[in-house]
C-alpha cells in the first residue's frame, strides 16, 4: 500500500520509513529542506510544510495510511510562536488533508509530555493535561491531540502514539539524549543532573505506531514507554557498556534549578544548545511512572530492555563514528 509520512527525515521518521520499505510499501515523504538522510532510498519526496495546507494534497492523495511524525521539540519555551503553530496547527493541516484524501488509517504521533507528568503515581492515558504553568511543548503536545480529535470527529479514523523518552540506533543527529550517550562513551560529559525518566527505544516506538495503525482504537491515545531508570543509573548502564567510567559529580535538583536560567542564556549567547535548562529538569524531576499497559493490552506492545537499547545504541555510534 502507499504511506504518506512526515518528518521522515527525523529519528522517529527515518527509523519508520526504512521499516515500511522493509515491509514492501511504497513511501511517500514530506520535506520541507534538506533530505539527504533519505539518499538511497526507493521513496516519492513531497516538498511542502506541515503549516501549509495547499501543499499536503500531493502528499495524502492515493495513500491507504499516514503518519505524522513532524514536531518541534523544544525544552527551551515557544520559539517564537514556533512550537505552537507546527505542533497544534501543522497537526490539524496534516490530519485534516488526510481525511480529505480519504486516508483509512492515521497515526499522529504525540508525546508523553502531553499529560501531566507531575501527578503523583502512575501516569496512563486518563491522567490529566498540562496546564498553564507547564511547558510549551507540553502544551502544544496536548492541543496538537485535541486538533487531530476536531478531525476524528468529522470522520477520519486516527489513532495517536504517546512515546516516552526516546533513545536507541539510527540517530544520525544525534537527538539530545542519543547526544548524551556519545558524550558518556567519550568522557566528555563533566555532571549528571538528578531525576529520571521512562525510556522507549525507537524501534519499539516504530512498532507501536505500526500496531496503532493496525489495531488502534480512532481517537485513542497510546503511552508508548519502556522502564523507568534514573539518569545515574541510565549512565551506569552505558558507560559500563563503553568501557569508561561514569561522570563523578550528580547536581543536587536545587543547584541545577537554580543554574538552569544562567545555562539557558549562556547557550543562547554562544548559539549553541543549552545541557539543560528549567524545562528539562520539569520532566527529569516528575515523581511518576508511566503506564504501557493499555498499549500493552490493546496493541500487543512490548518494548525491549533498556540495557539491550543502550548497549545497540553505543555500537551503532561506534560504527558511525561518533565514539572514539
Amino acid at each position: 500500500m502507499t504511506v504518506a509520512v512526515t518528518g521522515a527525515t527525523g529519528f522517529v521518521g527515518g527509523v519508520l520509513v526504512r521499516r515500511l520499505l522493509d515491509q514492501g510499501h511504497s513511501v511517500r515523504c514530506l520535506v520541507r529542506g534538506d533530505a539527504a538522510r533519505l539518499d538511497g532510498l526507493p521513496v516519492d519526496l513531497v516538498t511542502g510544510d506541515v503549516l501549509e495546507p495547499d501543499g499536503l494534497t500531493g502528499l495524502m492523495m492515493g495513500a491507504q495510511r499516514s503518519f505524522h511524525c513532524a514536531a518541534v521539540i523544544s525544552i527551551d519555551g515557544d520559539h517564537g510562536g514556533l512550537v505552537e503553530r507546527v505542533n497544534v496547527e501543522g497537526a490539524r493541516n496534516v490530519a485534516r488533508a488526510a481525511a480529505v484524501a480519504g486516508v483509512s488509517r492515521h497515526v499522529h504521533v504525540s508525546s508523553c509530555h502531553a499529560y501531566d507528568l507531575m501527578e503523583p503515581g502512575e501516569v496512563d492515558e486518563s491522567t490529566r493535561r498540562p496546564g498553564p504553568k507547564h511547558p510549551s511543548y507540553d502544551r502544544s503536545k496536548a492541543a496538537g491531540e485535541a486538533a487531530v480529535r476536531e478531525v476524528v470527529a468529522e470522520g477520519l479514523h486516527a489513532s495517536i502514539v504517546n512515546p516516552c523518552g526516546i533513545v536507541g540506533p539510527f540517530d544520525h543527529t544525534p537527538s539530545r539524549i542519543g547526544k548524551i550517550l556519545v558524550d558518556l562513551a567519550n568522557r566528555r560529559l563533566p555532571a549528571l543532573t538528578p531525576g529520571g525518566f521512562t525510556w522507549v527505544d525507537v524501534r519499539d516506538v516504530v512498532d507501536g505506531m505500526l500496531l496503532a495503525a493496525e489495531h488502534g482504537g480512532s481517537g485513542e491515545g497510546y503511552l508508548l514507554g519502556g522502564r523507568w531508570a534514573s539518569l545515574s543509573e541510565f549512565a551506569d548502564i552505558a558507560c559500563s557498556a563503553a568501557g569508561v567510567k561514569p561522570p563523578w559529580f550528580t547536581s543536587p535538583m536545587w543547584l541545577a534549578r537554580a543554574t538552569a536560567p544562567a545555562a539557558t542564556l549562556f547557550a543562547r549567547a554562544t548559539g549553541t544548545e543549552p545541557l539543560y535548562t528549567s524545562e528539562a529538569l520539569h520532566a527529569v524531576r516528575a515523581p511518576s511512572r508511566i503506564s504501557s499497559a493499555k498499549a500493552s493490552r490493546e496493541l500487543g506492545f512490548s518494548p525491549r530492555p533498556l540495557e539491550q537499547t543502550i548497549q545497540e545504541s553505543l555500537a551503532w555510534f561506534r560504527e558511525a563514528g561518533q565514539i572514539q
